[in-house]
């Protein structure tokens, strides 16, 4: 049923976007600067480049405020529909290329009714009447976004593939006053073209906006590539065990989710899930014999698992993260109650990404085979960090975790690790020693004694 109505969806807004076009196309009459913003929107289409890590943009965006300025309303849907042109390339599926064109023509159509409605002037009017053009494109350009994000929602609501709410927290709200701003520029483009420098005001105007692009190109480069190195770099320590190998991605993705639930802000999510990935950093200094033993850990070898906290913070102290990353991998395994370590901190005293981690670093233990003991299912692994509330863990943050578990699901690696190895008798994993698990200790953890 939904995906019939989804496909009644695609068509009736791509016959209407097309409908539009033709109707756009017969009321044109000033075609020498339309062709000239035509060509402008095929540049700014051409240029797509990532705002943080979340969307894509473009300069058409700039460009299409100026032609409701310069032309009007029918000249910003043909040149909507000129501007996306580059886009038909995209390896994406035909239906999603029509949905996209036809999606972008109506916002935009809607942009100029927004225009027209706030008797936005056009041509060299706007120089006589600034304040009411202002008026008029902050209005279409909100308009546009309000179109936008409606026709995306419904789809994502008839697809079942994204959640609509995600979509506007992560995409929709972040966005929507840079897009205001980039409005303004396409404000400031329509005036000083009608001042008299006519086309070389798009050089005037969009030479910064290529050399922002490219600079932010390059920041996002760097900050895909650090993010590989450190994933590479987890991933050679992780090899020293196979029970553990991919528990530090796993411990990202789950901080992650977490962390959104909690809404921080985009650069806290960030450095989140940062600290997520690198909490076990400071296991490339535990010997592997150590890791790897069968049996009981002796003392000594307990000590040197007990300071890869401090050698994670070591390892990554000259790396210019946030001081809160540091301190989430060092205080990842105090305890609520004080009985953790390294420095015995408890309650609210243990930082705030320190006491998310220590959830979701139990949490996949306890979900993942080890050597010494299967894996224990999803549900019966949410019980333990309930009953370990107050005493292991900050309360609040377990049932935030539990919610976000029971919402979302999350995929247990049981299935793709080795099965526990009879021979081991007792032995201890980390993550188990912050549960009170060690090698047959108390706790509820442990299991049944």
């Amino acid at each position: 049923m939904r995906a019939r109505a989804l496909s009644l969806l695609v068509a009736t807004v791509t016959a209407a976007a097309i409908a539009i076009l033709v109707l756009s196309f017969t009321r044109l009459s000033d075609y020498p600067t339309v062709l000239a913003v035509c060509v402008l929107m095929l540049i700014g289409g051409m240029l797509r480049f990532s705002v943080g890590a979340a969307y894509l943009a473009s300069l058409d965006s700039v460009v299409i405020v100026t032609v409701y300025v310069m032309a009007g309303p029918w000249a910003a849907v043909v040149a909507a529909g000129v501007g996306y042109l580059p886009q038909i390339r995209r390896q994406l599926p035909l239906v999603k290329r029509f949905f996209n064109g036809a999606q972008r023509v109506l916002a935009v159509g809607a942009g100029g009714v927004a225009y027209s409605l706030a008797d936005g002037p056009t041509g060299e009017q706007v120089l006589n009447h600034a304040p009411e053009a202002i008026l008029a494109a902050t209005l279409a350009t909100v308009a546009q976004h309000v179109v936008n994000a409606g026709l995306v929602c419904l789809v994502m609501w008839l697809d079942r593939k994204a959640r609509p709410i995600e979509f506007l927290k992560q995409v929709v709200v972040p966005t929507f006053l840079p897009m205001v701003g980039y409005g303004f520029l396409g404000l400031l483009l329509a005036v000083v073209w009608l001042g008299g420098l006519g086309p070389l005001a798009g050089l005037l105007v969009l030479v910064p906006l290529l050399v922002a692009r490219w600079a932010l190109s390059q920041y996002e480069a760097e900050k895909t590539a650090q993010a590989a190195t450190m994933r590479a770099f987890i991933q050679v320590i992780e090899t020293k065990d196979l029970y553990t190998r991919g528990h530090s991605e796993r411990v990202s993705e789950g901080v992650g989710m977490l962390g959104r639930y909690l809404r921080l802000s985009e650069n806290r999510q960030a450095a989140l899930e940062h600290a997520g990935l690198l909490h076990d950093v400071g296991k490339v200094g535990v010997p592997t014999s150590i890791i790897r033993k069968p049996g009981r850990l002796d003392d000594s070898e307990m000590d040197a698992i007990r300071l890869h906290p401090a050698r994670g913070v070591e390892l990554i102290g000259n790396i210019p993260f946030l001081e809160e990353v540091k301190s989430a991998v060092l205080h990842h395994h105090e305890k609520y109650d004080g009985s953790g370590y390294p420095a015995g901190l408890s309650g609210t005293n243990i930082p705030y990404f320190a006491r998310i981690i220590g959830i979701v670093d139990a949490f996949d233990c306890l979900t993942s085979t080890r050597s010494y003991r299967p894996a224990r299912s999803v549900e019966e692994t949410l019980a333990i960090l309930e009953q370990d509330r107050y005493s292991h863990f900050d309360p609040d943050l377990v049932d935030a975790f539990i919610k976000v578990i029971r919402t979302q699901g999350w995929k247990s690696v049981a299935a793709d690790q080795p099965a526990p190895d009879a021979s081991v008798e007792a032995s201890i994993d980390h993550d188990d020693l912050s549960l009170g698990t060690g090698g047959g200790a108390t706790g509820s953890a442990a299991g049944p004694q």
